[in-house]
């Protein structure tokens, strides 16, 4: 089992957002794609269909040891984030 660490604003903006620590759980440890993002962090991608609608859940995260989720949001716009390489 990997260690994810998130920390309070991410709990915050997570609930504020409608998204379950249980879906970034998931998509930190079984990720569709990662993708590299600003600095040393990368994004963890997952296609979710939510209610009838798919969507891509985002976790940015830094690793060191363990994974600190800093935040995750949802997106309609999978093209836009999806790497194709």
């Amino acid at each position: 089992m990997i260690e994810i660490k998130i920390i309070p604003l991410a709990l915050k903006k997570a609930d504020k957002r409608e998204i379950s620590i249980k879906m970034i759980e998931e998509t930190v440890s079984n990720p569709d794609q990662i993708v590299s993002g600003y600095g040393e962090r990368s994004v963890a991608q997952k296609i979710y269909k939510i209610d009838t609608k798919k969507m891509m859940l985002r976790v940015i995260y830094e690793y060191d040891e363990k994974y600190t989720v800093i935040t995750a949001y949802l997106t309609s716009q999978i093209d836009k984030y999806w790497s194709k390489e």
